[in-house]
């Protein structure tokens, strides 16, 4: 059976994207070991922000939503559905300012929903998107991962792992304005290993 990849492009570049020249030789690497089918979120192309409407419609139960409630949450509906369905999410992140792009937030945003990907219980949350792995490149300029300014990658590692995915591993690719020749090597010995 095949398995499925879900490609999450988060830089805002098309071209010239550290993290999307990354996060296309990490399939292939992935691709050599065993073929995926892989299908592609490009965050640039933009998501929606939740607002007071999508609020109402996600904390309506689903038989009780109105017709205008269910259009209002199509689009984290189809969001949420890829997860559901991919093995693999390879995620490829440009960090702006010290954070995630927001177009990430946002895809965030569509994609924590209580009693779809998370639940709460009597022992506190649980993530429902169990049995997957996924991989975050990072690619940045100048802030590195796991310094006093990484304000990122524990926040993504969080999110994830609150929604059910626990297996991560992140390609570091931060520090690019520094040593770009460098970084990359290591990032490219990083995917070779995978």
């Amino acid at each position: 059976m095949t398995k499925h990849i879900l490609r999450v492009d988060g830089s805002m570049r098309k071209n010239g994207s550290y993290s999307r020249k990354l996060v296309d030789s990490l399939i292939t690497q992935l691709n050599k070991k065993e073929q995926h089918s892989t299908k592609v979120r490009d965050l640039s192309d933009g998501v929606p922000f939740i607002n007071e409407q999508w609020i109402g419609a996600n904390f309506t139960a689903f038989n009780e939503r109105t017709a205008e409630q269910h259009a209002e949450l199509l689009q984290s509906d189809a969001l949420v559905n890829e997860l559901q369905e991919a093995d693999i999410i390879v995620i490829g992140l440009a960090i702006y300012n010290f954070s995630v792009p927001a177009a990430f937030k946002a895809w965030i945003d569509q994609i924590v929903r209580s009693k779809v990907t998370f639940r709460y219980t009597e022992n506190g949350p649980e993530g429902l998107l169990e049995n997957k792995k996924a991989y975050v490149v990072i690619a940045s300029g100048g802030t590195q991962v796991g310094s006093d300014i990484d304000f990122f990658s524990a926040h993504v590692r969080y999110i994830l792992a609150f929604i059910g995915i626990k297996d991560v591993t992140f390609i570091d690719s931060s520090g690019i304005g520094r040593d770009e020749v460098g970084v990359l090597a290591h990032a490219n010995e990083a995917i070779v290993a995978i």
